[in-house]
This record gives C-alpha cells, sequence and structure tokens, in this order.
C-alpha cells in the first residue's frame, strides 16, 4: 500500500511577512555602494584607486570598485539581518537605520579596521589610525541612507 505525503506549497501572500530578502540587501547594498563610490570618485579619487583595492593586494581604480561594490553588497546583506530583526519595514525608519549603520560601519571598519588591514598589507595608502575623515563619513551616511531607502522597496526579490 502506498502512502501520500501531501506537499503543503505557500502562496506569495502567505509568505510576505513583511521582511525584506538577502538577495533585496545585495542588490540595495550594491547600489548603495555605487552611490557612495561616486562621491569618493569625485572627492576622493585615491579611496578606489588605491586604499580599497590595497587592501586585496590589487590596485588601479576598476579593482577600486569591484571591490567597494562587492563589500557594499555584503553589508547590504547584514543591513537587511539587522533590519529584520528589528522588524523595521517602514521606508522611513529603514532610511533613518540605514544613516546610523553608515555611522557604524564609519566607526568600525573605515576608522579602525581599514588602517590597521592596510598596514598589515603594507599599502602606500596607509591612513592614521583612527581614520576619522569626515568625508569617509559622510559617505558611509550616504551608504546606509540610500540603503536603507532602498531595502523596503526590493522586499520582494
Amino acid at each position: 500500500m502506498a502512502t501520500r505525503t501531501p506537499t503543503v506549497t505557500a502562496t506569495d501572500s502567505e509568505m510576505e511577512t513583511g521582511h525584506s530578502s538577502w538577495r533585496g540587501g545585495v542588490v540595495a547594498g550594491a547600489v548603495a555602494g555605487i552611490v557612495m563610490g561616486a562621491v569618493f570618485s569625485i572627492f576622493a579619487p585615491p579611496a578606489l584607486e588605491v586604499a580599497i583595492p590595497s587592501l586585496y593586494g590589487l590596485s588601479g581604480g576598476l579593482a577600486g570598485w569591484v571591490v567597494h561594490v562587492s563589500h557594499g553588497a555584503v553589508l547590504g546583506v547584514a543591513f537587511v539581518a539587522l533590519a529584520n530583526a528589528l522588524d523595521v519595514t517602514e521606508p522611513t525608519r529603514s532610511t533613518l537605520l540605514g544613516a546610523g549603520y553608515g555611522v557604524v560601519l564609519w566607526i568600525a571598519l573605515a576608522a579602525i579596521v581599514m588602517p590597521v588591514w592596510l598596514t598589515a598589507v603594507g599599502s602606500p595608502a596607509n591612513p592614521p589610525l583612527p581614520n576619522l575623515d569626515t568625508l569617509s563619513l559622510a559617505a558611509h551616511v550616504l551608504y546606509g541612507a540610500v540603503l536603507g531607502a532602498l531595502v523596503p522597496s526590493l522586499r520582494s526579490l
């Protein structure tokens, strides 16, 4: 006698929890990284041409862009996890959370981790520790705000 196991398939509306998907975080993070990279390209080209690629022993603007946008995408996924954990789904709150996330990224990654890492790999672009550059702060806040603004609209990806 054969037994049948019913298969239950949730509809899109049943699966919708209001939380954003990690795929939306990748896209939003990449777009926010491009916006932030544009700021660096205009106001601080060595950041993308020397500092960021040399983290991985690379050089040049294309390598800097690839690394920077990749970092943005990964950090976008982390933001989605944070927003989901805090149940932040409304666009204004998400944008504000994103701006705060940008400040935290600036303190942890740009001000502390990056100078240590660049020193460790012997980069020619070796900022002071801590690196309290205000342009970098503004660019990270912009990254976070764009990320936070985009994530709610990319929820269903």
